[in-house]
């Protein structure tokens, strides 16, 4: 419900229209948004002093005003309890027309010409910026794509994806928001990027870690294993003597930094056994065995 334009004035009833006016740009020099950038409540006041003033710079307004026909916003009020389908002022943030301050408009002063911007800001609003939300595979942050939105109209949007893009990076596609007002241009498109998890890569800044299973064999002898990267497999090779908890190298397949460089790829090894028991592999280590002291725990518990 819109408050008495009298109290937002902060003037009485019986006030003249010079009481009214010069309580009205009091107000503006005080909460005009071009003064207040950023400032929502300053905004609202504002709005609310320049309804007031509209109405009540108005004689025949104030006047029906004060005589109940209309209410706060200029809407007619019902002529009786069981009258409901009547016709409202078709204006219901009647601030911005501007009728109600012609009386500024024509003078030079600093409050006139706030007025006066403020009324070409509205003839030519600037469209709003549309929200959305992109979910993309792990290798495709990485590796950079090119993902499609489907609009609720119906309309697409093309995004694409940068090469070592981060979860919850917002991309900017200029001029793809909702439509502006008069020579206002568009708004912006603003898509929030969600980087799905991967069973297999895990990133950390930079690096990517990756956990990697060999065999005994691998283990002890060493080899060449197949080891997969965000852009592709490729070929490690494993030393001989390699633990669980090894950790290689693979310089430069990890996240693309700027200026073409990028980071690593960890891989860390872990030793699996086969899983089903093998009477020779038993044989074989238990005969390794004996007479042989080695405690894999001394020092590290």
């Amino acid at each position: 419900m819109a408050k008495n334009p009298y109290d937002v004035l902060g003037v009485s009833s019986s006030a003249s229209a010079a009481e009214i006016q010069k309580a009205y740009r009091k107000l503006a020099k005080k909460l005009h948004p071009d003064l207040n950038p950023g400032d929502k409540a300053a905004e609202e006041k504002f709005k609310e002093a320049a309804g007031a003033y509209d109405l009540l710079s108005d004689a025949d307004k104030r006047k029906r005003f004060d005589n109940g026909e209309i209410d706060a916003t200029g809407a007619e009020r019902p002529q009786h309890h069981f009258y409901r389908d009547y016709a409202d002022a078709g204006d219901p943030h009647a601030y911005t027309s501007g009728a109600g301050f012609a009386d500024f408009m024509n003078s030079d002063d600093a409050l006139a010409e706030l007025l006066r911007r403020g009324q070409r800001a509205r003839a030519n609003r600037r469209g709003e910026d549309l929200h959305y939300r992109l979910p993309i595979e792990f290798v495709e942050s990485i590796s950079g794509a090119t993902k499609r939105i489907t609009l609720p109209d119906g309309g697409t949007l093309e995004v694409k994806i940068p090469p070592g893009l981060v979860d919850g990076q917002v991309l900017r596609l200029k001029g793809k928001g909702a439509p502006g007002a008069g020579k206002g241009g568009p708004g912006d498109a603003l898509i929030e990027v969600e980087v799905m998890p991967d069973r297999r890569f895990m990133r950390d800044g930079d690096n990517i870690l990756l956990e990697v299973p060999i065999s005994l064999t691998e283990a002890v002898l060493g080899g060449q294993i197949r080891v997969p990267t965000p852009t592709g497999d490729v070929t490690m090779a494993v030393p001989k003597g390699s633990n669980t908890g090894t950790t290689l190298r693979l310089r430069g397949k990890g996240a693309p930094r700027r200026g073409g460089s990028a980071g690593d790829e960890l891989v860390k090894l872990t030793i699996v056994l086969p899983k089903s028991p093998d009477p020779e592999l038993e044989a074989f280590v238990e005969n390794w065995a004996k007479g042989r002291e080695f405690d894999p725990r001394e020092g590290t518990l």
